[in-house]
């Protein structure tokens, strides 16, 4: 028999132990340092499986020991190498020319050979992060080799190592010595099931086993285990995931998908919208929450939903996604291609976890977009990140809270921040340092100026990580998750009917006799009215007084009573009847907060403009058909437009006033004018002809109220009546009906100004109520 010996490197080494055979060609296969923390345990060596060396266990190697199998002769080697402290890997192995069967094999310890720095691999690139040069040239070794009778035998053993030894209490680190039993598997894979994570299930398995040193792997490649584990599942199930889409879009061509690449490959990023979604895209789209907890470890499903949120403040889908490929080339395209799917119109604002990649795709998909970081996730970290200091200090959390929340400016907060990073010593610390340096995107003092949809600044957004819960859990397969999502959109959709019924058919508890509650009570949702019914109360308890007035813009200070050192300024545009306030709550939320509606008390603006109600806040946020005025539409115009003339002459004539007193001569000029323009007043209010409503301005012939008058004794009127064509009769009908609706016109208008007086007095009553106690309490304690 004449044998071709060939020698090979199968392992991570360079070196050769044993002479080639003259008739041997030698072939060397050389890679780079062994110790990879990504690599399977056992990944060097062999099939992975664990073979047990019988015999004594202390038995240290030696010429002519004899083994049943090469697999058993390399458990035995490794098993030793365990003992003393050393990892072992293949080096070189003997086949036969005939049938090319392994006829030798040679293990090595792990430091064996050197590095080779000339590879054509490295040599001719920049290599970023080097390795730990782990090869020190190392001649231990075991060689075997196989007998006619097909037993292996010891044909080689160098015992003496160049290097320290690894102490029995860190050996379970070295990488021949890292494997997961099948026990462990089955555990592990339990555990994964409930949704635990690796280091969690690292904690369970060292209390399980007594030991980090007898678990006999580390938590990386536990790590790398369940990603395998969960990699593994997810190859057939993103098919069946495919069959779904293909079947969703035959049935309605609405319904749009999309795969990264060929949609025939088995791992690929997916994105798929139905036309429910893409409709209240176009309702609701101006606030968007990309939301990626599902990728998580604790979840088993790369999953991440577009969601926003309704006219009931509800959650709304916009699409989904399955997300196996996660880089930015990968965010990038789902959300170029989420945008062509929702008609290429991007977000007011989009929402996302703190995720340097996911951002850099934003800014180059929606560059206009305004990104905040989810602050709730921020929180959520920072109790991970900061554990030790949560523990050492139980105030923190509520000065963390009080910095990022409570803070009204960006003074403000800068200066709470440097205060509280002093107190508890964490200048220094890197995570808190990186997301203070990310403060304009989850600070809520930065984003009040844009748009979020969110009724208050320092609540949680509902859009973010809701709209699945109770559906989508731990345990969550790919396969259990068509139903599943399935009965989220349907328990979603009854949601909204039921909020959509109880809002047009049934009337809210109004609190005062405002009319601008009971208008908005008729325009907004039923849960957004009960926001706004809070601010609007609110304002009972706010004083506003005028600082400033540049001709244009009136500044007012509001603030509690009481409460001077926290004040808010609002401005006030009279002619345009547009306000701003410094908490910026109309343009966080889309609706006022209490301190413009104070200021809309003190100037007797009885209605709210119609540039304050956002359509996708109302009941008919989703009709795109403008429906007919009715009657109290045209009531709030008129309420509205009598204050925007009477607010704007009083404007007027405070300017003319503050001229015309400078000199005897311009008060003379002054005057005379008064006098000259009164008289025209007066005129036109007697002869105007009859009124009609235009824009909300009341035209006609009227009295100085705006009303036509006729006043018509009882025998004249029939006599009249006796004299006049039917034609004439049917004309003082219509004139007298309209009669009737002006003198209703007036009192309401009287009503309101009557009731903004009462309002007045209560508040001046509860002014009042206040001092009387602070009277009584000083009383009773001077006593």
């Amino acid at each position: 028999m004449e044998n071709e010996v060939i020698e090979f490197d199968i392992g991570l080494g360079g070196g050769r132990v044993g002479g080639g055979d003259e008739d041997g060609v030698d072939i060397e296969h050389p890679v780079d340092d062994e110790e990879i923390v990504d690599t399977p345990p056992g990944g060097g060596l062999g099939s992975g499986e664990m073979y047990i060396p019988e015999g004594e266990l202390d038995l240290e190697p030696y010429e002519g020991m004899e083994f049943e199998s090469e697999e058993a002769a390399k458990a035995f080697y490794n098993s030793y190498a365990r003992r003393v402290g050393f990892s072992t890997r293949v080096s070189s192995s003997r086949r036969s020319r005939r049938d090319g069967a392994i006829i030798q094999r040679s293990f090595v310890c792990a430091k064996e050979g050197f590095r080779n720095l000339n590879e054509k691999r490295t040599k001719d690139r920049e290599i970023k992060r080097p390795r730990t040069v782990t090869r020190v040239g190392c001649k231990a070794s075991l060689s075997v080799k196989i007998q006619d009778s097909g037993k292996w035998v010891v044909s080689g053993f160098t015992k003496e190592h160049n290097h320290e030894l690894v102490p029995p209490d860190k050996v379970h680190c070295l990488r021949s010595h890292r494997q997961i039993s099948g026990p462990a598997k089955t555990l592990i894979d339990t555990l994964q099931a409930a949704g635990m994570g690796p280091r969690r299930i690292m904690s369970a398995l060292i209390k399980e086993y007594g030991g980090i040193s007898k678990v006999g792997f580390t938590e990386v490649d536990c790590r790398n285990y369940m990603r395998n584990n969960r990699q593994r599942s997810l190859e057939g199930d993103i098919q069946l995931l495919l069959d779904y889409l293909r079947q969703m879009h035959a049935e309605n061509p609405s319904f749009v998908y999309a795969v990264q690449g060929d949609d025939d490959q088995s791992l690929s990023n997916v994105f798929w919208a139905d036309p429910k979604s893409r409709m209240n895209y176009t309702y609701f789209g101006d606030t968007v929450t990309f939301d990626t907890t599902y990728r998580s470890n604790r979840y088993r499903l790369p999953f991440a939903p577009f969601t926003g949120v309704n006219h009931h403040g509800q959650p709304v889908l916009f699409g989904c996604a399955f997300l196996i490929n996660e880089s930015e080339s990968s965010f990038i395209w789902l959300f170029k291609t989420w945008l062509m799917a929702m008609s290429g119109r991007p977000p007011v604002s989009i929402t996302t976890d703190h995720d340097a990649v996911i951002g850099s795709a934003i800014s180059q998909v929606f560059p206009e977009t305004r990104h905040r970081f989810c602050k709730w996730h921020i929180f959520k970290k920072c109790q991970e990140k900061l554990s030790h200091v949560f523990l050492r200090h139980p105030t923190f959390e509520a000065d963390f809270h009080k910095c990022v929340n409570l803070t009204d400016s960006t003074d403000e907060f800068e200066s709470c921040w440097l205060s509280l990073v002093d107190k508890y010593d964490l200048r220094d610390h890197e995570w808190l340092q990186s997301i203070y340096s990310a403060r304009r995107q989850w600070v809520p003092v930065y984003l009040r100026d844009a748009f979020f949809a969110e009724m208050s600044i320092t609540q949680r957004s509902d859009s973010m990580n809701s709209y699945f819960d109770g559906y989508v859990n731990a345990s969550t397969t790919l396969g259990q998750f068509f139903k599943l999502y399935e009965k989220a959109l349907e328990s979603r959709n009854e949601k909204e009917v039921k909020a959509d019924y109880d809002t047009m058919n049934t009337s809210p508890v109004l609190r005062t006799p405002s009319p601008m509650e009971k208008q908005a009570s008729e325009l907004y949702t039923r849960k957004l009215f009960v926001r706004f019914q809070e601010e609007l109360v609110g304002t009972l308890t706010f004083m506003a007084s005028k600082t400033d007035d540049d001709g244009e813009t009136t500044t007012y200070h509001v603030a509690k009573f009481g409460e001077d050192h926290k004040s808010y300024d609002v401005k006030f545009n009279v002619l345009e009847m547009r306000a701003t306030c410094s908490c910026q709550m109309f343009e966080f939320s889309g609706l006022l907060c209490r301190h413009v509606l104070a200021v809309f008390r003190v100037t007797n603006v009885l209605t709210l403009p119609s540039h304050y109600i956002l359509k996708r806040w109302t009941r008919n946020a989703k009709s795109s058909v403008i429906l007919e005025e009715r009657a109290s539409d045209i009531l709030s115009s008129y309420l509205e437009s009598h204050t925007v003339r009477y607010n704007t002459l009083r404007h007027e004539a405070f300017k003319f006033a503050d001229i015309g007193a400078k000199s005897v001569e311009t008060h003379n000029v002054a005057l005379s004018s008064l006098q000259e323009a009164a008289k025209k007043v007066a005129v036109a209010a007697k002869t105007e002809g009859r009124f009609d409503m235009v824009n909300g301005h009341i035209r006609g012939e009227s009295t100085s109220d705006g009303c036509r008058a006729y006043y018509v004794s009882g025998e004249h009127q029939g006599s009249l009546g006796q004299n006049l064509s039917e034609d004439d009769l049917d004309r003082k009908i219509r004139e007298l009906t309209e009669e009737l609706d002006c003198a209703n016109r007036r009192c309401e208008v009287y009503r309101a100004n009557l009731l903004s007086v009462l309002k007045d007095i209560d508040e001046h009553k509860q002014q009042l109520s206040v001092k009387v106690q602070n009277v009584k309490l000083s009383m009773k304690d001077s006593f």
